[in-house]
């Protein structure tokens, strides 16, 4: 019988955050406490950063706050975001976030670590790229490397995908 397995990946389901952003714009627009703040988030350098301005460094984290609140009810974890402290920028202060997507080899070594350490002995993990191909004998190994990696607090969004 041929070995079971499945990729561990860290993608960003970017119509989601699309739809997250466009929601937080529409209720920064709407709510009072927001009025005259001069408060905006968009889109920066493509889809890979948001941008937020305000007038003030508190007004910043709101809509962060907002923002990541949008995240959380489309089903995406926090754990993509990358959020530097708002910098003041002429009159307004700028917060600048960076989605972070893959993984790199320093969390993949210690993700195939933790299978290797604490998971079952016939399961192996191999690092292609951004992603790690996880196989076995047996299906019900891959079922418990998968719920031993949700169990942990890893510093990376893990998605399991491919499994066979």
């Amino acid at each position: 019988m041929a070995d079971s397995s499945f990729d561990i990946v860290s993608k960003i389901d970017h119509q989601e955050a699309d739809n997250a952003l466009n929601q937080t714009v529409k209720e920064v627009g709407h709510r009072f406490d927001f009025k005259g703040t001069g408060a905006t988030i968009a889109w920066s350098g493509g889809q890979k950063a948001v941008e937020i301005r305000a007038n003030s460094e508190e007004r910043a984290n709101a809509v962060l706050d907002v923002f990541k609140d949008k995240l959380i009810k489309r089903g995406l974890s926090l754990k993509i975001l990358d959020a530097d402290e708002p910098k003041l920028s002429g009159k307004e202060y700028r917060l600048l976030i960076t989605l972070k997507e893959g993984i790199d080899q320093e969390q993949a070594k210690k993700i195939s670590k933790i299978i290797r350490d604490e998971g079952p002995k016939g399961v192996k993990a191999q690092i292609q790229g951004d992603e790690l191909r996880v196989s076995s004998k047996k299906r019900d190994e891959l079922q418990e490397v998968i719920a031993l990696l949700k169990g942990k607090d890893l510093e990376v969004a893990l998605q399991f995908t491919n499994y066979r």
